[in-house]
């Protein structure tokens, strides 16, 4: 076995160990993991690297990290769960849940519109200082009080931050927890997967801090929409990551960020998904066949309201198999995050797979997918 990484790969699943070896050559790779799940057993674990670049602390077999945007996985597997139960009409207008919600124009928004980044909400006009965003309230406040930016409905474009507070408000006005706490009590817990939405303070010591790799592209200015959208109008320091509001920041990791503030391991990250579609280890499987056939109906693709088309195409609250992010097949459905990390499950295929790594390269970048590959080719 290579010396780069340490854990183990099934028989079958060699080339997934040989692929994410050969990432630590390519890139390079600082340090990473990747983990799968195949009829509901976990058959490949493996990590890799550096965790902390300043002390050179091995990434470990739970070594957790950021993982951005994978945190929209976690929220939109809350909110299919509640419509599972009957609790959540996902084609009925958030107001029903959350009547506040209707002021300025949103009185017919769904959480589907939501799910699908249609709703004409992806950044808010007003900036809820750094300091009051942990409070929730602001935020929920900024969002009633915003217009949509274009017809609800018509047309797309991602909603960064504002989709995990929007849908996080809706799952805390009818479970009376917030989506962070819904998702420990309801899957995290019971399942012990290392994942969690707001990191608590044990874990801080022991993660994996993040570095930007040499020439990923610049933010745009401040002012302009997309930095807006990916910062909160300039709430956070992003890609600033030690600085004072940076993603290495302990007080911005223990925030809840429902949108785009998850930290995980691999192994937790891949169990949220093998749960979702197979269940772990003998457990039922939380999503019946109904609701993922729901949960990969194409919602939105194409150009986006920016005219923007980077290939991608969203169901309700996840990414599909695509050029973009290619994964297995027409009932794959996952989200990655800005570092180039990425998750998703399959339940014709019966598989789940996360990577994570502290190099920050990008969105849709080829470490993740060239394991994927390697999952695909081992399938057969």
């Amino acid at each position: 076995m290579s010396t780069t990484y340490h854990g183990e790969a099934g028989e079958r699943f060699g080339a997934v160990a040989d692929a994410f070896d050969r990432n630590f050559a390519d890139f390079p790779e600082l340090g990473a993991a990747v983990t799968v799940f195949a009829g509901g057993r976990k058959v490949v674990e493996l990590w890799g690297g550096v965790a902390d670049p300043a002390t050179a602390r091995a990434w470990e077999r739970d070594t957790v990290v950021p993982v951005f945007s994978c945190a929209k996985g976690i929220v939109s597997l809350a909110a299919h769960l509640l419509a599972q139960e009957g609790r959540l009409d996902l084609d009925a207008p958030v107001s029903r849940y959350w009547p506040e919600f209707a002021e300025h124009g949103k009185a017919g928004i769904t959480a589907r519109m939501v799910l699908g980044h249609r709703a004409g909400l992806p950044v808010l006009d007003r900036t809820v200082p750094f300091g009051e965003i942990a409070g929730w309230t602001p935020v929920i406040r900024a969002i009633e009080e915003q217009k949509p930016l274009w017809e609800p409905g018509s047309t797309y474009a991602y909603h960064g931050h504002v989709f995990g507070f929007l849908l996080g408000e809706v799952v805390r006005r009818i479970t009376g927890r917030t989506v962070g706490g819904y998702f420990r009590d309801a899957v995290g817990e019971p399942l012990g997967l290392r994942v969690w939405l707001g990191l608590p303070p044990a874990e801080l010591a022991q993660r994996a801090l993040l570095v930007e790799a040499e020439g990923r592209p610049p933010m745009p200015p401040p002012e302009h929409i997309l930095t807006r959208i990916v910062t909160m109008n300039g709430a956070f320091a992003f890609p600033g990551l030690d600085e004072p509001r940076g993603w290495n920041d302990p007080a911005l990791l223990g925030m809840e960020l429902p949108g785009a503030g998850a930290t995980a391991s691999a192994t937790g990250l891949a169990g949220v998904y093998a749960a979702a579609v197979t269940g772990i280890d003998g457990s039922p499987r939380l999503l019946t066949r109904e609701t993922v056939t729901d949960a990969v109906r194409e919602v939105s693709a194409g150009p986006d309201w920016f005219g923007f088309d980077a290939g991608a195409r969203w169901g309700s609250g996840f990414l599909l198999d695509s050029a973009f992010r290619p994964m297995l097949g027409a009932r794959s459905f996952g989200n990655d995050g800005a570092g180039g990390q990425f998750a998703f499950g399959d339940d014709e295929h019966g598989v789940a797979f996360a990577y994570v790594a502290n190099r920050m390269v990008g969105h849709g970048d080829a470490r993740a997918t060239r394991l994927v590959t390697a999952v695909r080719a081992c399938l057969g």
